[in-house]
């Protein structure tokens, strides 16, 4: 496995992010949403980074295959989301690849009605965007390659890992 982004350099980002974070939320009222499952490393590092008073919420974001829906049909649960009306949101996410997430989560929480909604994201994956935004904050840009660890798995393995790799054959 090649190792695209070490331990020491994400934990320098995280931290330069949440001081970023911290004077662009000063004395706003601001919630964090984690995207389920591959922020939580993230998330709970850089919260504890932003040192402005906060509240976490999460939201689970999936595309379901099969015989019901269409494949790639992206599914937003909001259940565990607090009450974001007339607050600051922030939605934090592991990877901006083609944006259909963050895009279809963005349209989503409007409808809450927060006073902003602005995006982070761990990683940014060059050339693969299919919208029209970007993520507001991102922490590293990667090549077009399958990666995992922190947070990000592989059907479901290598979320503990302190680093980003790249996993050399995802189908052994």
């Amino acid at each position: 496995m090649q190792r695209l982004v070490d331990e020491t350099a994400i934990q320098q980002r995280v931290r330069e992010l949440g001081e970023q974070l911290s004077e662009v939320y000063r004395d706003r009222p601001l919630t964090v949403v984690g995207v389920l499952t591959g922020c939580m490393l993230f998330l709970a590092d850089l919260v504890r980074v932003i040192d402005t008073p906060h509240r976490i919420g999460v939201v689970h974001a999936s595309s379901y295959r099969g015989k019901t829906t269409t494949a790639g049909d992206l599914r937003v649960d909001t259940n565990l989301l607090p009450d974001i009306r007339d607050r600051d949101v922030l939605i934090i996410d592991d990877i901006f690849d083609t944006g259909k997430t963050i895009e279809k989560l963005v349209e989503s929480l409007k409808t809450f009605e927060p006073r902003s909604i602005r995006t982070a994201v761990l990683l940014v994956k060059e050339g693969r965007s299919e919208v029209a935004i970007a993520p507001d904050f991102h922490c590293f840009e990667i090549p077009d390659a399958f990666v995992i660890g922190y947070g990000l798995d592989y059907n479901d393995d290598y979320r503990h890992l302190p680093f980003i790799g790249v996993l050399d054959d995802p189908q052994a």
